[in-house]
């Protein structure tokens, strides 16, 4: 639905402005040959639609900023939200060269069109606090996981909730992934908070988290690849993909050890849209093809509705029908973690297909 001819894309987030959505995406070039260089030179690429199917690319929303800066290295996955003020805000995730982009942060760009951003780092830069997450020190993880940041309002309509990609201080090395929380009452003013979820739940981190109210239901989703499963999860046959749970308010806590495969993880980093008829929908981005080569692009909507044992399910197109394009002479054998470090051993799925 969107390929770059020139640029890989994969996660992300979606802002809505009256007729239109607005696509806010990870690129880097293809020129890099090799897939798993571009999460070092990622940058927000940005394209318009009206009905979710065709988009136009325009402009792109965000580049690394100048050196020094928590985010001189690459900007990774974020979200936009509109503030009561009407100023559009870009929470996003930055790396630096000063670590090698090993540890992640939080920033925020500022938009009155959603065109044109502005960074603001006299603002305060999110990241992990040691009191319940993991810091690098450990060297537990291959990066210090504090990354894309889910920003909505709080329902009960006192101030603003932040769910982070993170990881506890406290629990096995392999089930450390937890949903990390930070509050605000004006999206400038942020807390750190304890995580929403707790670690030994069977995944080693939970990426691209995101949770609405679908039908009056409250549904969760998250992204997890094999490699990030659990020892235990893996040993009973288990793979990655999308993830899904049932919480029953959308501000947690949130059981994590109940979540239930969506897809497989030939599609990852998923998102759930309303369009403007109030009709569901998940979109990812193809990770890997048939001949299991990295794809990097979007893929079209799938349907998604609240099946009758009571878990979401998503029906559609969820094949990739493009033509390969092996840039390298190995097929994708690594996670698309954001720092880029493949870890152990991987699993890619060669079929991509709806999980039972």
């Amino acid at each position: 639905m969107l390929r770059l001819p020139d640029a890989w894309t994969w996660d992300f987030w979606i802002a809505k402005d009256g007729e239109s959505f607005h696509l806010f995406f990870l690129k880097a070039s293809r020129a890099l040959i090799d897939p798993d260089r571009r999460h070092g030179r990622a940058s927000i690429g940005h394209a318009v639609s009206t009905g979710l199917r065709n988009w136009t690319e325009v402009a792109d929303a965000l580049v690394a900023a100048e050196t020094p800066a928590f985010d001189d290295l690459a900007t990774w996955t974020g979200s936009v939200v509109r503030g009561d003020d009407g100023r559009w805000r870009m929470f996003y995730t930055g790396v630096d060269r000063a670590t090698d982009g090993i540890t992640e942060r939080i920033g925020v760009a500022t938009s009155d069109d959603l065109l044109v951003w502005t960074r603001h780092h006299e603002m305060p830069v999110l990241q992990a606090d040691a009191r319940w997450y993991e810091k690098w020190v450990e060297q537990a993880w291959p990066a210090e996981a504090w990354r894309d940041p889910w920003v909505m309002r709080d329902p009960a309509g006192t101030g603003w909730h932040m769910l982070i990609t993170s990881r506890s201080r406290l629990g096995r090395l392999d089930e450390r992934g937890v949903i990390g929380h930070a509050t605000s009452p004006d999206l400038e003013h942020w807390t750190i908070q304890p995580p929403l979820s707790e670690p030994d739940s069977g995944f080693g981190q939970l990426e691209v988290i995101q949770v609405e109210t679908l039908d009056n239901r409250t549904g969760l989703i998250f992204s997890c690849m094999t490699a990030e499963l659990s020892q235990s999860h893996r040993d009973a046959g288990e793979t990655g993909g999308i993830w899904a749970l049932n919480p029953d308010c959308v501000t947690g806590p949130f059981d994590v050890s109940r979540a239930y495969r969506l897809t497989d993880e030939t599609l990852y980093a998923g998102r759930l849209v309303c369009d403007r008829a109030g009709t569901w929908w998940l979109l990812a981005f193809h990770h890997t093809g048939p001949d299991g080569f990295f794809v990097g692009e979007l893929s079209d909507p799938m349907l998604v509705q609240w099946a009758g044992d009571g878990r979401l399910t998503a029906t559609g197109q969820t094949t990739w029908s493009g033509s390969p394009t092996p840039l390298v002479s190995s097929r994708s054998t690594t996670s698309p973690t954001r720092s880029g470090r493949p870890p152990a051993s991987t699993s890619p799925s060669r079929v991509a297909r709806l999980a039972p």
